[in-house]
This record gives structure tokens, C-alpha cells and sequence, in this order.
């Protein structure tokens, strides 16, 4: 198979997980990426059956309102039923480096606000430590230096990314980190000074990991 044919067998089987969730009163969080690309096309084939879906980026959202699927603000969203995304890397314990699509704030937003959250990957993103993927740190424009400056002294070489995020701000990609305590990690790095987050999912581990085997079969990993 190859890796489309793996991100649909991911999302499908995310769509199957959540069919519980879909009632009419339900608000469905969506992630961003092109795993969840997929996922949403057969959400779509759904919309009647759940309430509204809240987005992790502008980019879903426009997926999402292109498919007639009504949209919710953040901000007005109390509790989403199930969040559904996708991930850079997945470790043993289910811990994840995401926000390599540049949307990790709003998906830690829209993952801390829902009952459950299920990560859809194919099986190319196991891996026994997080690192190897460049770590996404969303920073407010004026701390980038000092923040750059901090990581050289953590030991990664930071890379300031092109671009603006939807909020705004800078993200910088850490190359080189070794990330053996990933909770200790995402907590020291988020007390630096102008950081709004970084990509480590930790304390917002996913309830459920589905990951599509190069066979085609479908392996669920719980967190430790």
C-alpha cells in the first residue's frame, strides 16, 4: 500500500471509532494534515448526523465548510465529543510531536476540550524517542531570539520557520533535541518566556492511537 492508501485506512478506521459520538447535539473536533484531509471527506457523508465540527486550523475549516460541514468557533465551544488528528511522531507511550502543518496551538486548544482524543497515523510515524522530527515551538514575534538563543543552549538547532501561523505568531523547529521525558520536556520548554506552546503532546496524550500497517491492518495503541 502506499501512503494515501495508508491515511484513508487510518481515517476510516476513525470514522468507524467514532460513530458512538455522531448525534445531533455532538460537536466533532478536527485536526489539520493530510491524514485528516481524508478523514474529513468521509465525515462529510455524515453531516447529518452530529451537530457541528470545531477546527484546528483555518485550513480544515475551510475543508470542512467546502463539504457543507457546519463549523463552530473555538471560543464558543464548551466540550467537543472526540477530536480527531493526526501526528509528526507517536512514541511508545503515545506521547506526539505535532504542528508540523504550523496548527499545534489550536490543536491543543481543541484537544483539551474534548472527551476524547484519537490520533490517526500510518505507521511510518512510530518511533521509539521523539526527535528525529524537528520540534514546532509557536512563539509571539519578539521572543524568537531569546527563545532560539534557549534551545542552542538545550542542545537543538533552532530554524526559524517562514511564515506566520493563524494566530500570528513564529514558529521555530528544533533539530536535534533528544527527547527522553517528553512530559518534563513540553512542561520546561512552555515556561519560557514568549512561548504559546510546543508541538510535544504529553499532558494532552491521545486516549487512542489508530495506526494503519503497511498490510493494510488497522493497530490501536493506548497511552502508558
Amino acid at each position: 500500500m502506499n501512503q494515501d492508501d495508508l491515511k484513508r485506512r487510518a481515517a476510516s478506521a476513525a470514522l468507524q471509532e467514532i460513530e458512538r459520538d455522531l448525534t445531533p447535539h455532538a460537536i466533532i473536533g478536527v485536526g489539520t494534515g493530510s491524514t485528516v484531509n481524508f478523514f474529513i471527506d468521509l465525515l462529510a457523508d455524515c453531516r447529518e448526523r452530529f451537530g457541528a465540527a470545531v477546527s484546528s486550523s483555518n485550513a480544515s475549516t475551510k475543508l470542512l465548510k467546502e463539504r457543507d460541514i457546519r463549523v463552530m468557533e473555538t471560543i464558543s465551544v464548551k466540550r467537543a465529543a472526540v477530536y480527531v488528528d493526526g501526528a509528526d511522531e507517536v512514541d511508545p507511550s503515545c506521547a506526539l510531536i505535532k504542528g508540523g502543518g504550523g496548527a499545534l496551538t489550536q490543536e491543543k486548544i481543541v484537544a483539551s476540550i474534548s472527551d476524547r482524543f484519537i490520533c490517526i497515523v500510518d505507521q511510518s510515524k512510530l518511533v521509539e524517542r521523539l526527535g528525529d522530527f524537528p520540534l514546532p515551538i509557536e512563539v509571539v514575534p519578539s521572543a524568537q531570539r531569546a527563545v532560539a538563543d534557549a534551545m542552542v543552549t538545550l542542545g537543538g538547532e533552532p530554524r526559524i520557520r517562514s511564515g506566520l501561523t493563524d494566530n500570528g505568531n513564529v514558529i521555530i523547529d528544533v533539530h536535534g533535541l533528544a527527547i527522553d521525558d517528553p512530559d518534563e520536556m513540553e512542561r520546561n520548554l512552555n515556561n519560557f518566556a514568549g512561548v504559546v506552546t510546543v508541538g510535544i503532546f504529553a499532558v494532552h496524550r491521545p486516549h487512542l492511537v489508530l495506526v494503519a500497517e503497511q498490510d493494510g491492518t488497522i493497530a490501536q495503541r493506548y497511552p502508558n
